[in-house]
């Protein structure tokens, strides 16, 4: 079964909303075996949205509409459609039921535009809003499908899964099913790991290979089409062994929603580790992205943000003469930043950053020069030298991601 899904609304063309719809259907569908051929978006206009929808029936079984169910006259996509498939809008009880009872339990009065949320397609099945007042529909017109949900992502993700989905399953049951998995990759480049897997990717058939790159990171999605999930999964632990022997070294987590500091975190919680943190140039971003992951305090108690000379000397006791001498961009200087935060923070272990964000040069060091120390309990101390580029946002957040791959590759070493 061949899908798309168009997203209707005026603000996405703008740039004023983004569309997060898509990604989220897409996935679901292709759980279900349905595969996504076309994302749209088009405007509040019924002309634009009348010559989509030709296009789309020559080419797709299934259209997913978002957007434009509300109250107000430029929510026109169920009109639209009715009128294009020949049908007319009748008011769905349950939803109306639905919207006196909201207004009556929320004491304000109701204009009478918001019954146009009440309306489904004649003859179409009713799509239930758990979360909000406009009623969707499931109809099929001849040889398409067309299922209308409305555009506000927390009304039509629960509208998806609890009521579109199992329809789905049930009216169009798939012989084959999508089945994906996401190795996520940090420390080599899209183009360096696609020159790495160039034998893989050449030769893929079924399970397929699609890299995406994101910032400071690679993602790879495995994916498999089959009939049968067990052997669909036998397929995929094949093809992920060929790809880590050529790239495992870079290798650090699962998932969409996975992240190097979660999987950080999650490991230093699961060896009993703590952790801080000494920075200079980053100035707190690091220990500002470790409190991102809930749970973090049973790891991180606190640490240090030390941008001057004068606080490096005064916060972490580095003395003076040290730092004259060395600068505050240096090996020296990383390494006692991080000796110092671990002792005074009594830490498992300790990251340090001190360098260059720019746009300027600073101690005749280049905007990028980065050095990030690593002060391990019972271990030497060491410090690695970077050299990241781009604006000085990206310098900041290239140096997080750096650490979060030292820490965890001295974690894992402690197993």
């Amino acid at each position: 079964m061949k899908a798309e899904i168009i997203a209707v609304g005026t603000e996405l063309l703008l740039g004023q909303v983004v569309n997060t719809n898509a990604t989220f259907l897409s996935q679901e569908l292709a759980d279900l075996g349905i595969e996504v051929y076309y994302h749209t978006v088009v405007g509040d206009n019924p002309q634009r949205l009348e010559q989509l929808l030709v296009e789309a029936e020559e080419r797709s079984d299934l259209i997913v509409l978002c957007g434009g169910l509300g109250p107000t006259d430029d929510d026109l996509t169920k009109d639209t459609v009715a009128a294009h498939i020949h049908h007319s809008l009748v008011q769905d009880e349950q939803a109306l039921a639905r919207l006196y009872d909201f207004f009556k339990f929320s004491k304000r009065s109701m204009t009478e535009n918001n019954l146009r949320q009440t309306l489904m397609i004649e003859d179409g099945i009713p799509i239930q809003n758990p979360t909000g007042l406009a009623v969707g529909t499931l109809i099929t017109k001849e040889d398409t499908t067309y299922l209308l949900l409305p555009g506000p992502p927390n009304e039509m993700k629960p509208m998806f899964q609890q009521h579109a989905r199992p329809l789905l399953e049930e009216r169009f049951p798939q012989k084959e099913q999508l089945i994906s998995r996401v190795l996520r990759f940090y420390g080599i480049g899209e183009s360096q790991l696609v020159t790495d897997l160039k034998e893989l990717i050449d030769s893929q058939t079924n399970p397929t290979i699609a890299p995406y790159a994101k910032p400071n990171e690679v993602t790879l999605r495995l994916t498999a089409k089959i009939a049968d999930e067990i052997v669909g999964q036998q397929l995929l632990d094949e093809l992920e062994a060929k790809v880590m022997a050529k790239v495992g070294a870079y290798f650090y987590g699962y998932g969409d929603e996975n992240s190097l500091v979660k999987v950080t975190v999650d490991e230093l919680k699961k060896q009993g580790k703590t952790i801080t943190a000494a920075e200079s140039l980053t100035a707190g971003l690091f220990q500002s992205t470790l409190g991102d992951i809930s749970g973090v305090s049973e790891v991180f108690k606190g640490g240090f943000v030390t941008y001057s000379a004068e606080t490096k000397a005064r916060f972490l006791g580095i003395a003076p003469s040290l730092l004259e001498k060395e600068g505050t961009i240096s090996e020296t200087c990383a390494i006692a930043m991080a000796e110092q935060a671990r002792i005074l923070a009594d830490a498992d272990f300790a990251v340090s950053f001190t360098g260059v964000a720019g746009p300027d040069e600073l101690e005749g060091q280049p905007a990028g020069t980065v050095w990030i120390g690593l002060a391990t309990k019972g271990q030497p101390t060491i410090a690695v030298l970077q050299h990241f580029n781009r604006d000085r946002r990206s310098i900041r957040q290239s140096a997080v991601m750096k650490g979060l791959d030292l820490i965890l590759r001295a974690v894992n070493k402690k197993k």
